[in-house]
């Protein structure tokens, strides 16, 4: 059984958040249909629904998640963000929590599969925000390496249509570059995705 301590990534997470300025909620990130409050939005769900999946509460979870809204931000979104991120970390350090099956957006998984698509959420999004916002972002080489196997099987093919599936359509990316743009690639960014190719 593979089990990864979520709370690097939590952590990393949670600085990217915190240093975001009200001003850049409007802007685009590499989720074409998330603006930056969308995404943090979207951050703060995942924090409650990985949680609940790691208690193998599934009633907490029984739908897919509505997509990100900048309107249901908190008026204390970074420490409430934050808050979510640390009970997500402590939620996945039993090694129970990587057992057995659980429950995540109305989709049954195993426990191991969960946590990895958990992890692969944070690590991804993390650049997504970190793009968006002007912040530089690194993930250890040995989760992107876990990572990797699970979403290369998830991900759909590069001519596939957007919207089939929970990630993609991939990106090509080669072989030979950085290990998180060979991630991102996967999950259908674009490594060299800027606000200013966004907009232009």
């Amino acid at each position: 059984m593979t089990q990864i301590d979520l709370a690097p990534a939590g952590l990393r997470m949670a600085a990217l958040v915190a240093a975001v300025p009200e001003e850049l909620l409007g802007a685009p990130t590499p989720c074409p249909a998330y603006c930056v409050g969308d995404l943090l939005d979207h951050i703060a769900g995942l924090g409650t629904a990985f949680s609940a999946a790691a208690r193998k509460d599934a009633g907490a979870d029984s739908e897919p998640a509505p997509p990100g809204d900048r309107s249901r931000l908190s008026d204390d979104w970074r420490s409430d963000i934050a808050a979510g991120l640390s009970e997500l970390a402590d939620a996945w350090r039993p090694p129970a929590a990587w057992s057995g099956m659980t429950r995540v957006g109305g989709v049954v998984l195993p426990g191991e599969v969960c946590g990895l698509v958990g992890l692969n959420e944070l690590v991804v999004h993390a650049w997504d925000l970190g793009r968006a916002t002007g912040q530089p972002v690194n993930a250890e080489p040995e989760v992107i390496r876990a990572l990797l196997p699970m979403l290369d099987q998830f991900s759909p093919p590069i001519d596939a249509p957007r919207g089939d599936g929970p990630f993609g359509p991939r990106f090509p990316v080669s072989s030979g570059a950085p290990l998180l743009d060979q991630l991102v690639g996967l999950a259908g960014r674009d490594p060299s995705w800027s606000p200013a190719t966004a907009l232009g």
